[in-house]
């Protein structure tokens, strides 16, 4: 089975690509590789050059990989950074995912595709109304989840009007070892491992510690999306989440208390967004009972895993 993964450099592209390689070892994985993306391709990946922006490129990229199945995970993905760069986001997510589709129907290629989508399309939903079901409004507040609801309809948009086999994977936020440290846990984990190691002082930068989220860990996100490639149903929106909701708060403290040294924690005020969700927490049911999908790695492992990765590697 020939797969094309978009973003296959990125955080979970390489997790994605080991995980394929372990459960589906006869599959050959294609990714979609540009000059504009940091970072290597995972071993055993042939890889075809193209650019979301740059639909002449795609047409050939997919061409080249003739794909059965598509996992779409490029974008541009940082909430905290869209407000700087809102029409680079959605020039990357929105139409950078028209472009991805057109190409193939250019080809007159159909093949099964799963786009990665968001949980903060859903906005500011009401604490009543968690954990929150695929049939909630979309509210989006960030210039980035703007763009990821974009995506979302987009993908609905070329199932229901051309036909193309499009899965919606809504995702809920994720973490790990190797994450970038834009991202919250990850950047209190690399604070802590450079602080235990004295390269900064004992002053831990935060921004909403309030808010509440649902986190799994990227082991567990990259088997949803196998799944959803090969089980989900075309032209399904899916939450991929715990249902359980951790404050950030929470989160810190669990991280300080896998640490022996004496931390202050300060707020910076340029951590702080314009816009904020004060919860978002979610109800997987749908796709559990699609696939048999649950998060199997406890959340508190998911850290002790993350804190590791960075004391070895600040």
């Amino acid at each position: 089975m020939r797969t094309l993964i978009t973003g296959v450099t990125g955080f979970v592209g390489h997790y994605l690509v080991e995980h394929i390689g372990a459960v589906s070892p006869e599959t050959e994985v294609w990714g979609l590789v540009s000059d504009a993306e940091p970072g290597e391709a995972p071993p055993g990946v042939s890889k075809v050059s193209g650019d979301l922006t740059d639909f002449p490129s795609l047409v050939a990229a997919v061409g080249t990989a003739r794909p059965e199945i598509v996992i779409h995970l490029a974008a541009s993905s940082s909430v905290a950074t869209s407000w700087d760069r809102p029409g680079r986001v959605l020039e990357v997510n929105a139409v950078g995912t028209v472009n991805l589709l057109e190409a193939m129907r250019e080809i007159n290629a159909s093949p099964r595709v799963v786009v990665s989508s968001s949980a903060e399309i859903y906005g500011p939903v009401p604490t009543d109304q968690q954990p929150i079901r695929e049939d909630c409004p979309l509210q989006p507040v960030s210039p980035y989840a703007t763009s990821k609801a974009a995506l979302d309809l987009i993908a609905a948009q070329y199932f229901h009007g051309f036909g193309m086999p499009t899965v919606r994977l809504r995702l809920f936020p994720h973490t790990g070892p190797r994450r970038q440290p834009q991202f919250v846990a990850s950047s209190f984990a690399r604070q802590i491992a450079r602080i235990e190691r004295g390269l900064d002082p004992p002053r831990l930068a935060v921004g909403n510690l309030a808010a509440v989220r649902d986190f799994t860990d990227v082991r567990d996100v990259v088997r949803a999306y196998w799944l959803a490639a090969t089980d989900g149903r075309a032209g399904e929106a899916y939450n991929v989440c715990s249902g359980r909701g951790v404050s950030i708060r929470n989160m810190l403290d669990l991280l300080l208390e896998l640490s022996e040294t004496k931390i202050q924690v300060e707020v910076d005020p340029a951590r702080l967004r314009p816009a904020d969700i004060p919860m978002l927490v979610g109800d997987g049911s749908r796709f559990a009972e699609v696939t048999g999908w649950r998060p199997e790695i406890e959340f508190e492992r998911t850290l002790g895993d993350l804190l590791e990765w960075w004391r070895e590697n600040v």
